[in-house]
């Protein structure tokens, strides 16, 4: 989850994102998977699956797979086919193979969940692959392309589901937990799009901060990203390191 050191010393503000690698080879699948950002959106998982009253540690392994597939396969491959904002050299034959696979292998992990668990779990399955799509190719106008749209399908969705595949049901306590994962999840894109912004679409930044003792602080992109992307790397390895020691506890 930390960032990777850009090979042949480009400058961090010339990548796509902190953690990205320099381009090319393995290194774009690396940057393909927003390791810090998947993981973070995993947490969700453990967590909405830790709150249930008993926690069934193969269940929870096949949701945790079931949404890696599609959150970190399929999604981040769609979006990477809609404009290529990572500039990955991937081929677009290889994006379309991984964002179908990772959407049938989701598909397939919801279908055995039905199974095991109920037709409650039907609505989610469904509801999954359309936030996923819909989502990433910005259908409907951009409908959910926006901050309450992210955070419901990123941050909320995963705990309602882990909960569901648990134990069958609904409760209160994952609901309150699916609101918390809905705020932490609009902080992420506060934090995060501007940071996309001054990496992606910025060629220079000038400018300086005047202090009320007559100093003045130059600003430059570097002076901009560094308290966004701290504090993204500090949330994403919060919420990993949470969801961590809840397994761990419950799974004892």
């Amino acid at each position: 989850m930390d960032e990777v050191p850009p090979p042949g010393g480009s400058s961090p503000e010339q990548r796509t994102a902190y953690y990205a690698a320099r381009p090319g080879g393995w290194r774009d699948w690396w940057t393909l998977l927003h390791p810090p950002y998947t993981a973070w959106h995993l947490s969700y998982v453990v967590i909405g699956a830790c709150l249930a009253p008993v926690v069934n540690a193969t269940r929870l392994l096949a949701t945790l797979l079931a949404f890696f597939c599609a959150v970190g396969l399929a999604a981040h491959a769609l979006d990477e086919l809609h404009g290529r904002p990572l500039r990955t050299q991937i081929p677009t034959a290889a994006l379309i193979a991984v964002a179908t696979g990772g959407l049938a292998g989701a598909v397939a992990l919801g279908i055995v969940g039905i199974v095991q668990v109920g037709w409650v779990l039907v609505p989610f399955l469904v509801l999954g692959p359309v936030l996923v799509v819909t989502y990433n190719f910005e259908l409907f106008g951009g409908i959910i392309h926006n901050d309450v749209g992210f955070a419901a399908s990123w941050g909320a969705f995963p705990v309602l589901a882990a909960y569901v595949a648990q134990t069958g049901r609904l409760a209160v306590a994952p609901l309150i937990a699916a609101v918390s994962a809905f705020a932490l999840s609009v902080a992420q894109r506060a934090l995060s799009t501007p940071a996309r912004l001054l990496r992606r679409r910025t060629t220079g930044v000038a400018g300086t901060i005047a202090l009320t003792d007559g100093g003045e602080i130059p600003l430059d992109r570097a002076v901009l990203l560094a308290p966004l992307e701290s504090a993204l790397r500090a949330l994403s390895w919060g919420l990993v390191l949470f969801a961590a020691a809840l397994a761990i506890a419950r799974l004892h």
